[in-house]
């Protein structure tokens, strides 16, 4: 399963960066998310940071243990992550773009296990869900974004 989206916010590249990669500020800027807890590594971004994300999603409370695989200042970061026999992973690139920022975002999701090649099959039906909760997310880290600017 794969999800895309670019969206343009009206802010500097190093700005939104900065916004995007505060694990401090991510609980009081992105509603979905419950509770966010550093697990290793400092709370601004870089390769080796892990957190224990808690948000509610479909319905139920889902926590996930999330790590950045790469880093380059205000520039990209990839956010890595195992359950339940699949592997997630968010790519975000931040580009100047028109006076502001261009955001664009991939998120992956491959089965590992052969259960969870079978369950891959009832996860598309969570497609739009997942969709319509990570584009909220990136809205209300816009709006921190420009109402910072």
């Amino acid at each position: 399963m794969k999800i895309t989206e670019s969206v343009h916010i009206d802010a500097p590249t190093q700005r939104v960066f900065e916004i995007f990669t505060d694990l401090d500020g991510t609980p009081s800027r992105v509603s979905g998310i419950l509770s966010l807890e550093v697990l290793e590594g400092p709370a601004q971004l870089s390769v080796g940071t892990k957190w224990r994300e808690t948000r509610v999603f479909a319905g139920k409370e889902a926590t996930e243990v999330m790590w950045v695989t790469a880093y380059e200042q205000d520039v990209s970061y990839t956010v890595d992550a195992q359950s339940h026999g699949m592997h997630y992973q968010s790519v975000y690139l931040f580009m100047p773009s028109h006076g502001g920022t261009r955001l664009d975002y991939r998120f992956t999701m491959t089965p590992l296990t052969f259960g969870a090649r079978l369950m891959s099959v009832v996860g598309l039906l969570f497609l739009g869900a997942t969709k319509k909760a990570l584009t909220k997310d990136h809205h209300e880290l816009k709006v921190a974004c420009e109402s910072a600017a």
